[in-house]
């Protein structure tokens, strides 16, 4: 079990005075706006950050969410340690490629960059809104494996002396069961679990065996309660059945179906887990990467999660791009985050989703009750190979889309200041 670390990273002092008149309502909450002078002269976020005690007697936590996270491939080489840029892509020979074409795209990149220099905006709105626990999926084999897997048209590989990346941003747990991470083979995992590990990162949903790959991650936050990540993979997301761990093979915790079999087996395993005060996540990697629909098997096995397993969170993710959100029995169901990091800046098609924007998914939950108080949607932009905030028009765009799809599920977002606020 773990318990919270204290943050490695230096953060900035930023004072946010109270505006005398801002109020914004929330599900007919009222709440004091907070802002800061020098974000408004960038048009960034101003964002909210008002006491919850006063309001809650129950214990919150704060989540921080996103989806999928590459620190890989092209970004691994721009970072100080790059792993050899060898690959074996039918779209590409060598990871420099994906560097040359985001610089074609956005401008040169002055390499090497920082540890720090991909995650960008992100660590302010982190420092700021000082979530109890940070999620991410890492799909990125960190490994100096050379061995990838025979077959697997894509690879992802980040030198292991590169971890210092993930540790930037204070990473708490990486969700690992998705089509990537075993892109360099099980000598690949296994230095990708170790590497992790001994950077104080906890893993879910993959493991030296089966019992390891179906192992929550668990969290603890003194005075609170306890956050436990399960990480699943769904073949629709291209994960192949050759991945799925056994009790004598590494590998990821690969669903058999989405039936009530497997809702039965694993409202088993939270129950034998769970306790007063938990917050149990289930972090699946699901879907195509393109496309808005929800498929109804999707929504009726996330519904299920929720009222036969025992799920208060649904983190969906594998498609490139936000879907909408849904909030079923007061428990959210993030049905695809879309990507918060990756090196397709400079790759044309599919424009019109605009893969390029995504968001950080900050989540208020009752740690009693395990229903959700407030989800926040900070929009954001990957530009040069880092994570910036949205400009008013992409966020704009971002609210549309999300409105759009959310209607058809029941929720809806409001745009305050370049932040997206949902309602349901």
């Amino acid at each position: 079990m773990a318990t919270m670390k204290r943050r490695q990273f230096l953060k900035k002092t930023i004072a946010f005075p109270l505006l005398a008149n801002g109020i914004l309502s929330i599900r007919s909450m009222a709440a004091p706006k907070i802002y800061a002078e020098h974000l408004n002269k960038r048009n960034l976020p101003m964002y909210q950050n008002y006491s919850e005690k006063k309001r809650h007697k129950d214990p919150l936590i704060r989540l921080f969410l996103c989806g999928d996270v590459m620190t890989g491939r092209g970004i691994d080489q721009i970072l100080p340690n790059p792993s050899e840029p060898q690959i074996y892509e039918s779209y590409m020979r060598n990871a420099l490629g994906y560097v040359y074409l985001a610089e074609k795209r956005n401008g040169a990149i002055d390499k090497p960059v920082s540890y720090d220099y991909v995650w960008g905006d992100a660590l302010q709105a982190l420092n700021h809104l000082a979530p109890d626990v940070r999620i991410i999926n890492l799909e990125t084999s960190i490994t100096t494996n050379n061995h990838y897997w025979p077959g697997k048209g894509i690879q992802y590989r980040m030198h292991p002396n590169n971890i210092d990346c993930l540790k930037a941003a204070d990473i708490d747990i990486c969700t690992l069961a998705n089509n990537h991470v075993l892109d360099w083979n099980h000598e690949g995992l296994r230095q990708t679990l170790s590497s992790l590990h001994k950077a104080n990162i906890q893993t879910a949903g993959a493991g030296v065996d089966l019992a390891e790959a179906q192992r929550p991650a668990v969290f603890e936050i003194p005075e609170k309660g306890r956050v436990l990540i399960f990480s699943f993979a769904d073949s629709s997301s291209g994960t192949p059945n050759s991945w799925k761990a056994s009790h004598q093979r590494a590998g990821v915790n690969l669903l058999d179906n989405l039936s009530d079999q497997t809702l039965y087996q694993l409202a088993s395993h939270v129950s034998a887990i769970k306790r007063e005060n938990d917050i149990i996540i289930a972090s699946i990697h699901w879907g195509g990467n393109w496309g808005y629909d929800i498929d109804l098997q999707h929504r009726k096995f996330a519904h299920g999660l929720i009222e036969q397993a025992g799920f208060d969170i649904i983190h969906g993710h594998s498609s490139h791009h936000p879907k909408g959100i849904e909030v079923y029995k007061n428990k959210p169901i993030i049905y695809g985050c879309g990507d918060f990091l990756n090196d397709y800046e400079g790759i044309s098609g599919q424009e019109s989703y605009r893969g390029d924007l995504g968001f950080m998914y900050f989540l208020t939950i009752n740690a009693k009750t395990g229903d959700l108080i407030r989800m926040q949607l900070i929009p954001t932009q990957i530009k040069q190979f880092r994570i910036q905030y949205a400009d008013k028009a992409d966020s704009l765009w971002l609210q549309q889309m999300m409105n759009r799809e959310g209607q058809k599920l029941g929720s809806q977002v409001a745009l305050e200041n370049n932040e997206l606020l949902l309602s349901w």
